[in-house]
């Protein structure tokens, strides 16, 4: 997988490339409210998928707690793996790379979120946002206060709570772009996950080479090594360079950043 603070940073710039170039339609008309909400549940969200992963990242993000879940989500996930992979697909655990890292999954995680959205009661909807928020910020800040870091990035995630909460209205459109914002940071993830050595099981349960798990992944010439120096010094300052961009076009859009007005953000539009 790569590394977390990769992970977080594409969900970021998924989240801003696509409502910066949406134009016209729902996703590219948000208000600033509204698309900051969305870039905080989009970078969560692609963190979301390795909670399957004991010793991942995200599986500290809320010290026991989340420790406890992921160790659920890996069983699980071992599971649904031995129940249906085929003779052709690896003899693996399973459980990590597995159903959260597949498209079915980012379908059920839109869907579920935009169900919250927008008919919640008054504790479901402050739980997503929290939960989310947490994950945001543990992906970006991994390395943040190693000791303390669980009560530290629970403080932090409140605060984003709290600002979303104040921003986000439930309507048919705020629910729909929440949603669509954690199926973007999910297959930011995956697609993240497929350029490195192992490949990723997007199109699970579509049978390629009679394999139900078959790893997605380009040539093996363009994987990069988890953490390696191809991934630090290359992919992770491109993505944040895009996000800074792409984010300055979209908030731009959306009627922000006055100062820029006259600059062609976008050459080629």
């Amino acid at each position: 997988m790569s590394t977390g603070p990769t992970h977080a940073m594409s969900g970021l710039t998924a989240w801003a490339t696509a409502t910066a170039l949406a134009g016209d339609s729902s996703l590219g008309t948000l208000s600033v409210k509204g698309w900051c909400v969305g870039a905080v549940l989009c970078a969560g969200a692609a963190l979301l998928p390795d909670l399957d992963h004991p010793e991942s990242t995200v599986s500290s993000t809320f010290g026991p707690v989340t420790a406890a879940g992921s160790k659920l989500i890996n069983a699980i996930s071992h599971g649904i793996y031995q129940v249906t992979r085929t003779k052709r697909d690896s003899k693996r655990d399973g459980g990590h790379r597995g159903f959260t890292h597949t498209l079915v999954f980012a379908i059920l995680a839109s869907i579920i979120t935009t169900a919250i959205v927008q008919t919640s009661q008054s504790w479901a909807l402050p739980l997503l946002m929290f939960f989310f928020s947490g994950l945001a910020v543990r992906g970006i800040m991994h390395k943040w206060c190693p000791r303390n870091d669980a009560l530290w990035i629970t403080g932090t995630a409140l605060m984003l709570t709290y600002a979303c909460l104040k921003w986000t209205d439930q309507t048919p459109a705020d629910a729909a772009a929440c949603g669509v914002a954690v199926g973007i940071g999910c297959i930011a993830h995956y697609l993240g996950d497929a350029i490195t050595e192992q490949g990723c099981p997007i199109l699970w349960p579509v049978p390629i080479a009679f394999k139900t798990w078959y790893p997605v992944a380009p040539p093996k010439i363009m994987r990069m090594r988890t953490g390696g120096t191809v991934e630090m010094a290359i992919v992770g300052p491109l993505l944040t360079a895009v996000a800074i961009w792409m984010s300055a076009v979209a908030l731009h859009n959306a009627g922000a950043l006055p100062f820029l007005d006259g600059i062609p953000l976008i050459p080629w539009a």
